[in-house]
C-alpha cells in the first residue's frame, strides 16, 4: 500500500506521526511511527526519520506500508436473532456486545464469523489494505454496544444495491436512546459535520471540515434526569448519533466514549442506551418496501422502568 498526502492549511505544523494518523484509514499510530523508524515515510521526496518533524503547507508526504497478510475467516456456531431472512439478504437484531466484523483486536467472536457459519458464504468478503477490516455481507454497521437492526447482503446484487439505497439515502433508520437531561426543544435537526478528534484520533467529533451529518430526534418521554428520544438518521457517520447527542449537551447514557462518566442507571449495567429499533428499504431484487422492527433489550426496558419507578416515589 502507498499513499500520497498533501499538508493542508489546517495541518501547518502538525508532527509528522499524528498528521499520518489523521489522514491513513487503519494505522495505528504507534504502527505509523514504526514505519518512520523503518523509512517508510518521504517527504517531498525524501525518508524522513523523525517522528515529531513538523509539516509545512503543500508538503507531500508518502507512506508506504505492506499489505496485510492473507486472512481466512472460520466460520464460528455463534447464535443470531434473525429477524427476516431470503436467498438475498438477512436481517439481523444484534446483541450487545457482539463486534460486527472482525478487525485487529477482535479476530474472533464476530458477527461475520457468525453469519459464516449460518450462510455458509457472504458478499464481498475480503481483507481491504486500506483499513484492514473485514466485511462480508455488511451493508452498514452497529456499533459493539449498540443493539437493534442490521442488514446483511448475501449476494453480490444485494449488496450493490442496499449499499446504492444507503448511499441515496433511501435506507431509513429509526433508533431509540436514553439521553442524559431534559432535551429542549422537544424536537430539532443536528446538522453538524463528524470527522476525527483532533486530538483523541480514536473519537470522532463534530469538526470544521468534517463530512456531512445529520440526524433528526425527537422527545418521547422525560424520565427524571433522562429524556427517551426517537432518532432518525440522514446520513450514516461513524459513532454518529453518540456524537450528535453529545455535541448538543445530551450524551447517550452509559455512553463509554462520549458520555457522562458518573453512573446513574443501575440496570443499565454496560453499554449505551441506544437500540436500532426500526430499518426501511427497497428489496434489492423484487423492489417491494420491507420495513422491520425490533424489540427494545432487556436491560433498555428494565432501565426505563427503574426511572419510572424512581419519578412516581414520593
Amino acid at each position: 500500500m502507498e499513499e500520497e498526502l498533501i499538508v493542508q492549511d489546517s495541518e501547518v505544523g502538525h508532527r509528522l506521526d499524528a498528521f499520518l494518523a489523521g489522514r491513513v484509514a487503519g494505522l495505528s499510530r504507534t504502527r505509523i511511527q514504526k514505519l518512520i523508524e523503518n523509512g517508510a515515510v518521504r517527504v517531498n521526496g525524501a525518508p524522513c526519520l523523525e517522528k515529531s518533524y513538523r509539516l509545512a503547507l503543500d508538503d507531500q508526504v508518502t507512506i508506504t506500508a505492506p499489505d496485510p497478510e492473507p486472512y481466512r475467516l472460520t466460520p464460528e456456531p455463534i447464535p443470531l436473532n434473525i429477524v427476516y431472512e431470503d436467498r438475498d439478504l438477512l436481517v439481523i437484531n444484534k446483541p450487545r456486545g457482539m463486534v460486527v466484523h472482525p478487525a485487529p483486536g477482535h479476530w474472533r467472536g464476530t458477527l461475520v464469523h457468525a453469519l459464516l457459519h449460518h450462510c455458509g458464504d457472504l458478499a464481498g468478503g475480503h481483507l481491504s489494505a486500506s483499513d484492514g477490516f473485514i466485511r462480508p455481507g455488511i451493508v452498514h454497521r452497529l456499533d459493539k454496544d449498540t443493539t437493534g437492526l442490521l442488514i446483511v447482503a448475501k449476494n453480490d446484487l444485494a449488496h450493490q444495491n442496499l449499499a446504492a439505497q444507503l448511499k441515496e439515502r433511501r435506507l431509513r433508520r429509526e433508533y431509540l436512546a436514553l439521553v442524559h437531561g431534559r432535551v429542549n426543544p422537544a424536537s430539532g435537526r443536528v446538522e453538524s459535520p463528524i470527522g476525527r478528534h483532533p486530538v483523541h484520533r480514536k473519537k470522532m467529533a463534530v469538526v470544521p471540515g468534517g463530512k456531512e451529518a445529520v440526524t433528526r430526534y425527537r422527545v418521547l418521554a422525560h424520565l427524571g434526569p433522562f429524556s427517551l428520544v426517537q432518532l432518525n438518521l440522514e446520513s450514516g457517520r461513524t459513532h454518529q448519533v453518540r456524537v450528535h447527542m453529545a455535541f448538543i449537551g445530551h450524551p447517550v447514557a452509559g455512553d463509554p466514549v462520549y458520555g457522562r462518566a458518573a453512573a446513574a442507571l443501575p440496570p443499565l449495567s454496560r453499554g449505551q442506551a441506544l437500540h436500532a429499533r426500526r430499518i426501511a428499504f427497497h428489496h434489492p431484487r423484487h423492489g417491494y418496501l420491507m420495513e422491520l422492527a425490533a424489540p427494545l433489550p432487556a436491560d433498555f426496558r428494565e432501565a426505563l422502568r427503574w426511572l419510572r419507578e424512581q419519578g412516581s416515589r414520593p
